[in-house]
């Protein structure tokens, strides 16, 4: 299905260019609040969240804007983790959630996610009943003076976040003797994070929590994870959790300073639960997932299918076959068993759950090798470029090189200006040289 404006991922670009400005703003917010109106003849609500990013003073009140000129009633909450957005949106029994964030991404670039009622992402097909009335007149959709949306803002909604993810775990549940790295990346979760870490006894140490609008990913969180490994080896913590800026991802590093990844971090969870016999169905993960993972999964007898990139994509697998686990590398983890979609903080969480009996990190995430990967993004003007035909003869060079023994990955970013080569096989040079033929004709 063609999407004019939403990706993998909901909608992104650089602010000020493109469809990130206060104008297509105001027309996203008329057009999915026009949307979800007509769904029933009455007013209804939607609930907006952001992360810290500058762009978010001018983005916010065009998207509020647009709402309320559609009759739709709304509510702001600020800075919220985007599953805290997702997890508020069906407790509130809000018709809607908007996440204003760009993720991972720097600060100049920013985006939306959007919600159900029931907390999922919107599917494709709504999507484009929305792109459609995102391309029609304006004055069609603007409702009279009389029956216009009105907007409140909420101060509590980190402290509600806060309570549900909580109430999955047990009352006695403490994280009293620990010592906890958190990075927050300058990002959404740099007041809930800290807080509920604290709340539940730990001795925290929080890097990431000043955000300044610019500062957001930059050379910390998720994507830059050597500064929680860092602290963590400072402080001799027990633990580093490091989110990205909306907070759904989350890698780890153990009591050594080792990173965690998302496949780590899923096959050891996979492996309690299976224990436990909390896991339904099997794992999802993505076509990036390391192959190692995969085979870590045929020997435990443990159903793994892969989905294309996107926890939404892992999502609707997850749904289709009934899993209550999956997710990808980057940290982008679902847990069925509590939430929509993905959540560094609620991940992180279950496993201190899981460690709470004094067992090593380092003891709890030692379940499978990887298999060697090379992962390289290129920034490029045209994503299109790995369509043209030298590409695609180096592609198949590569491939005929592997010659079955190795995986490789060529696509383009559904959330940035960027092609993503991966490569994987147990032979380092080999995956060194695929990448180096590919990118002859990508740069």
């Amino acid at each position: 299905m063609s999407k004019k404006y939403f990706g993998t991922d909901g909608i992104r670009g650089t602010v000020n260019k493109g469809n990130i400005n206060g104008e297509m703003f105001f027309k996203f917010g008329l057009a999915v609040g026009t949307f979800f109106k007509n769904q029933k003849k009455t007013k209804q609500t939607a609930i907006i969240a952001k992360d810290t990013r500058l762009s978010g003073y001018t983005l916010e009140p065009a998207l509020v804007s647009g709402l309320a000129s559609a009759g739709m009633h709304v509510f702001t909450l600020g800075p919220l983790p985007t599953n805290g957005l997702a997890m508020l949106t069906k407790s509130m029994r809000a018709n809607m959630g908007i996440m204003i964030t760009a993720s991972h991404n720097p600060y100049h670039d920013n985006g939306l996610k959007l919600f159900g009622p029931d907390g999922l992402k919107l599917s494709e097909k709504i999507e484009k009943k929305i792109e459609d009335l995102i391309d029609q007149k304006i004055a069609l959709q603007l409702n009279k003076p009389k029956i216009l949306g009105r907007v409140k803002r909420l101060e509590n909604g980190n402290e509600e976040y806060i309570k549900i993810i909580r109430k999955n775990f047990p009352k006695k549940f403490t994280l009293k003797g620990l010592k906890i790295v958190i990075d927050c990346a300058n990002g959404a979760g740099y007041k809930s994070g800290p807080l509920l870490l604290k709340s539940l006894g730990a001795k925290v140490i929080s890097i990431g929590t000043r955000p300044n609008g610019l500062n957001i990913n930059h050379k910390c969180g998720s994507t830059f994870p050597k500064k929680m490994q860092t602290a963590v080896k400072k402080h001799k913590a027990d633990l580093g959790i490091s989110l990205d800026g909306d907070a759904d991802r989350v890698i780890m590093s153990d009591e050594n300073g080792k990173i965690i990844d998302g496949d780590q971090i899923i096959a050891a969870l996979a492996k309690r639960w299976k224990d436990k016999k909390m896991l339904k169905g099997g794992v999802v993960g993505t076509l990036m997932s390391n192959y190692g993972l995969e085979k870590f999964f045929k020997k435990s007898k443990i159903k793994f299918l892969r989905a294309n990139v996107g926890d939404r994509y892992v999502k609707e697998k997850m749904k289709k076959n009934k899993f209550n686990l999956g997710g990808e590398q980057s940290g982008h983890i679902i847990l069925g068993k509590f939430a929509t979609t993905g959540d560094g903080l609620l991940v992180a969480l279950e496993i201190l759950f899981s460690l709470r009996k004094g067992k090593k990190a380092s003891k709890f995430f030692n379940v499978f090798k990887g298999v060697p990967q090379i992962l390289e993004n290129i920034e490029v003007m045209d994503k299109s470029i790995i369509d043209s035909v030298s590409c695609k003869k180096n592609i198949k060079f590569a491939n005929k090189l592997l010659n079955g023994k190795g995986r490789l990955l060529v696509r383009k970013s559904g959330t940035e200006p960027k092609i993503r080569i991966m490569v994987e096989s147990n032979n380092s040079k080999l995956n060194a040289k695929c990448i180096s033929i590919i990118k002859k004709t990508i740069n």
